[in-house]
């Protein structure tokens, strides 16, 4: 298994293009991927109840087999009546007519301004010329992970291949977007981030179970403000196209999809609206794996966590109070509160007490810490071997001035 530089068409079989339609004045703003074979795949969906039209329509059809997806940015098509869902059907249709494939092996996705109506002139202009333009290489890879964006400062992309027992090297490779509105918690058939993964290994039933494991240790425990999107999807598609062995079943198959995924959740909440800090939580010592990540999402998705990393403040209280309020079983006790690695790591409590007198030198030493760029902290919750990472970021003045605008 090793990281590679790719992107969605780097996996055999797989094209794509990104387009401007006229949705956003000058940006890429309409994608479309498209696989050369026959797929099997997974998606996951936001669990807000406020689902926008398209993720209505996929959730409805409960597709496995998605060749193609057709996304646009700039316009959710969120909160938009019997319209919106009639316009997402519609871009399938037209898609699926143009590709030459069944309706029910495209998928749909949008992103962007919540209570619009799409351009549907433009898109439909936009879809004939995303499909004229569908190509292979790094240059189809970047203007289809551009289209996709809405605040994003920069694209997001990763990539991994394994080589199988038989010597059969299989490629996996995703792009996401995602910058604000980020609090995800999708579920499979059930902010906004967007990601779609493309594979060319080869797979024999629907992975579901396998793509929710990597959700739950990628997207769903990564959180930028709290709010989670009307418009989350991840979609995950197989075309076979390497060959070799089946990989329903494959642990380092499935181990680098998982990095793949990571890789990309990672990359959201660094590039999180008005963000100066990546926040890397370690929770240990828990229960299980699952109360590991419920404590590790809490903590990263408190304000005032968030604000005290912004601050460069070492105030140990924030993170203590959002552990409390998780649900997560913990001995206060056995409780160890770190930030930093190596030779740089600080206590900030344990054995139940402070351990930093203000004004001291660890106190001085914390707040440099607290200043760089990655911030790591650890969790002990003394009550097991459980254990999970979570990802964050500061909220910034900035975050504030890019909302209070968002429309205008």
């Amino acid at each position: 298994m090793k990281k590679i530089d790719g992107g969605v068409t780097t996996p055999l079989g797989w094209m794509a293009a990104g387009v401007h339609c006229g949705i956003k004045r000058e940006r890429l703003d309409l994608a479309l991927l498209y696989s050369e074979h026959p797929t099997i795949g997974a998606c996951t969906f936001t669990q807000n109840r406020m689902r926008a039209a398209p993720v209505e329509y996929m959730v409805a059809r409960k597709n496995h087999n998605i060749r193609a997806f057709i996304i646009n940015s700039g316009n959710a098509n969120a909160i938009t009546g019997k319209q919106g869902y009639e316009d997402a059907s519609a871009m399938v249709e037209q898609t699926a007519r143009e590709l030459d494939l069944d309706p029910l092996e495209v998928g749909v996705s949008s992103t962007g301004v919540i209570g619009r109506y799409l351009p549907m002139d433009k898109i439909s202009a936009g879809i004939t010329k995303a499909v004229s333009e569908l190509a292979r290489g790094r240059e189809a890879d970047h203007r289809a992970a551009q289209a996709i964006l809405t605040t994003d400062k920069v694209i997001k992309e990763a990539a991994m291949q394994v080589k199988l027992k038989d010597g059969t090297i299989v490629t996996i490779a995703g792009m996401a977007k995602g910058s604000g509105m980020i609090s995800p918690s999708m579920k499979v058939q059930h902010a906004t981030t967007l990601s779609f993964i493309t594979t060319d290994a080869v797979l024999t039933r629907p992975p579901e179970e396998r793509w929710q494991e990597a959700i739950d240790k990628s997207f769903n425990v990564i959180n930028v403000d709290g709010d989670q999107s009307t418009n989350d999807i991840s979609a995950f598609m197989a075309n076979g196209a390497a060959g070799g062995p089946p990989v329903d079943d494959n642990k380092e198959f499935w181990n680098a999809v998982t990095k793949v995924v990571q890789s990309l959740a990672k990359q959201v909440v660094t590039d999180g609206e008005g963000a100066t800090k990546l926040i890397e939580l370690k929770v240990v010592g828990a229960k299980d794996a699952a109360d590991a990540r419920r404590a590790g999402r809490w903590i990263i998705s408190s304000s005032l966590v968030k604000t005290a990393v912004f601050g460069a403040d070492p105030n140990f209280g924030r993170v203590l109070a959002a552990l409390g309020n998780s649900g997560a079983e913990f001995d206060i006790d056995r409780v160890r509160l770190t930030i930093g690695t190596g030779a740089s790591t600080i206590v900030l409590f344990e054995n139940g007490r402070p351990q930093l007198p203000p004004c001291s030198e660890g106190e001085v030493e914390a707040r440099k810490l607290l200043s760089q760029r990655r911030i790591v902290m650890t969790l002990d919750l003394g009550v097991g071997k459980g254990q999970a990472e979570a990802w964050g970021c500061d909220l910034s003045y900035e975050y504030v001035k890019i909302n209070s605008e968002y429309t205008t």
